[in-house]
């Protein structure tokens, strides 16, 4: 995967934080999945479909794109005018409630968004394994805060995050929280190397939000946080 590939899509409509297609783009690279047109993917917090669309072009599997804050409808007027109206379907559930048959999906991917949802122990297990195939693979990419400042990410990030500062935990505790499940065969947690070039193609966008982060990067967000990437292999 080459995401300039995709960079006609990169706007401050699309976009809703450090450039989730050079986060996808890492994990792709690292771990590709090998899919077919008989496949389907779960992109977990999906958001306006950036990630669900690259998905789609670069596996060939049917994509199910599943987001709390982005209606399911507004979503799918954009698969249809990017050509892929026929291979996402656009879901609008709550991740701690999804409804979809157990052991459905050959693959998950979950990009800036698990953090929001997943921050404790147990949920891996409970709330999304049951919808997992065997032999199928999780990818993962979340905002995080840097090993050596681990607990500590309300004291360091509260002047940017204000009371989500929480959800930003390190490398070994996400490996804690996801836990080790016995149908867990592998799961591989890094610090992933996109971390500038997502966040400057976020600025770019001159969004309000992303001019609001702006302010905090180099004081803040640079010094203390990354972006961790994560790889499941389910048995």
């Amino acid at each position: 995967m080459n995401s300039s590939d995709y960079s006609m899509y990169f706007s401050a409509k699309t976009m809703m934080g450090p450039n989730s297609a050079r986060i996808l783009e890492e994990l792709f690279t690292k771990y590709p999945l090998h899919l077919t047109e008989k496949d389907e993917v779960l992109d977990l917090g999906c958001g306006t479909g950036l990630t669900s669309l690259i998905i789609a072009k670069e596996t060939g599997a049917k994509v199910y794109a599943n987001d709390l804050w982005i209606r399911a409808e507004d979503n799918a007027k954009r698969f249809e005018q990017w050509g892929v109206g026929e291979q996402i379907i656009p879901i609008h559930e709550d991740a701690n409630k999804l409804s979809f048959n157990q052991k459905r999906f050959d693959a998950l991917v979950s990009i800036d968004s698990y953090h929001y949802f997943a921050g404790k122990i147990n949920f891996f297990e409970n709330k999304i394994l049951p919808f997992l195939k065997n032999k199928s693979v999780v990818l993962i990419g979340i905002p995080g805060i840097k090993n050596e400042y681990s607990g500590r990410s309300e004291e360091l990030l509260s002047e940017w995050l204000g009371d989500e500062a929480y959800m930003f935990k390190s490398i070994r505790q996400w490996k804690k929280i996801i836990g080790n499940s016995d149908r867990i065969e592998t799961i591989k947690v890094w610090e992933m190397d996109c971390f500038n070039i997502a966040w400057k193609e976020w600025f770019a966008t001159n969004h309000e939000y992303a001019n609001g982060d702006k302010k905090y990067f180099e004081a803040i967000i640079k010094p203390y946080t990354c972006f961790i990437g994560v790889y499941i292999a389910i048995k």
